[in-house]
């Protein structure tokens, strides 16, 4: 075999996600999602100063945990110590004096999803065919390897044959992986999930760097990512912009790092949540001639300029960057939108798998990405 497809897909959780990030739940979504981050993030501190504390049950109210453990989207899991003191009054205080002191975090409501959303997003899997496929929002590797192994046959394909996903720092369970398969061999694995630089752990979830032995021979390296997500922070997302902008500088570092050991052929692939022209992802395209598969004269849009629902250029947040020696190789690639849903008044319409008639049953928001490389270019 001469040639690889590289894909990138977004499956937003195979079998289950919270509630909250639910179709239905949408004015739910950005305070609940903001409260459940910043709340975990705020219990890490040894001690809580009175400001802390009060913050803390600001954040339990928007989650509705201050009269109890449990709510419609969140549960407020206690394993060792005491945290809160409810009283008769109404009140609820804060009793906990630091990390030290109790054992516990507050974790998000789960539900099933459709069970024909689940098979779209096999059969988008099927339909595009990557020998090498970065995966975002997997819930474990666990889950992961049962999807391929039962949902790829349930729609007429064979399994990948390896399937890999290191837990990243997300508490939600949305985490990064890998799938190869037609003798694409897995020869290597590093996480950077502990990397941090001045202001602390960079990744939202993980770079995750996979050394890949093709059957043509050449070394494939591929960094799967999905970097901070907008809209569950201040108005203009500036928390998330910074965040992402450190994220993109130490993907920079590591593409120049492998280049300078000989790696040639790197691949920088997954959910990167903004547009190639912002801010937040200059350092990733200016200090590393990476090029994006969508600038390729061979590449197919499929009716949008964008990967997120049917939002064109400023939707186009899902990548396959390329190396400039990975790129020459190229021969094109392509958006594939069949798991995508399409509102009746939707204009300029893309094809969808004719079982999807309604915007629960779709495989994801996010179209897949990919590009065919020809080895022997």
């Amino acid at each position: 075999m001469s040639t690889t497809r590289i894909g990138s897909f977004n499956v937003e959780n195979m079998f289950e996600r919270p509630k909250v990030m639910a179709r239905g739940a949408t004015k739910h979504a950005a305070p609940v999602l903001a409260a459940h981050a910043r709340f975990n993030e705020l219990i890490a501190a040894e001690t809580y100063s009175p400001e802390v504390k009060e913050e803390l049950l600001e954040h339990l109210a928007t989650l509705e945990l201050l009269r109890s453990d449990r709510s419609r989207y969140a549960i407020l899991r206690r394993i060792r110590g005491r945290f809160l003191a409810r009283h008769r009054t109404g009140e609820t205080s804060v009793v906990a004096s630091g990390r030290e002191s109790w054992v516990g975090w507050v974790e998000l409501t789960t539900e099933p999803i459709s069970e024909l959303a689940t098979r779209h997003t096999a059969q988008v899997m099927r339909d595009v065919g990557a020998h090498v496929l970065g995966v975002v929002e997997a819930e474990s590797r666990e889950l992961l390897h049962m999807f391929s192994a039962s949902m790829l046959k349930n729609v007429g394909w064979t399994p990948y044959e390896e399937v890999h996903l290191i837990d990243g720092n997300d508490e939600r369970g949305i985490n990064v992986g890998l799938l190869t398969r037609d003798a694409h061999e897995v020869i290597t694995i590093r996480t950077h999930v502990y990397a941090k630089d001045n202001s602390g752990v960079i990744f939202s979830r993980d770079c995750a760097e996979y050394h890949v032995r093709t059957p043509a021979g050449p070394e494939l390296v591929v960094l799967v990512n999905h970097l901070k997500s907008k809209g569950y922070g201040a108005p203009g997302d500036p928390i998330g912009a910074r965040r992402r902008f450190r994220q993109a500088v130490r993907i920079a570092r590591i593409v120049n790092r492998l280049r300078d050991e000989g790696h040639e052929h790197v691949a920088v692939v997954g959910d990167l949540n903004d547009t190639a022209d912002s801010e937040a992802l200059r350092p990733l395209f200016q200090r590393t001639g990476l090029r994006d598969i969508s600038e390729h004269e061979n590449f197919d849009w499929d009716h949008r300029l964008g990967t997120y629902r049917g939002v064109n250029e400023k939707g186009k947040i899902d990548y396959v960057l390329l190396t400039p020696e990975l790129f020459a190789k190229a021969t094109g690639g392509g958006v594939f939108r069949k798991g995508v849903w399409r509102g009746p008044r939707t204009k300029n319409r893309w094809d969808v798998y004719e079982t999807l008639t309604n915007e629960v049953h779709a495989a994801s928001d996010h179209a897949a990405i990919y590009a065919d490389i020809d080895w022997s270019a």
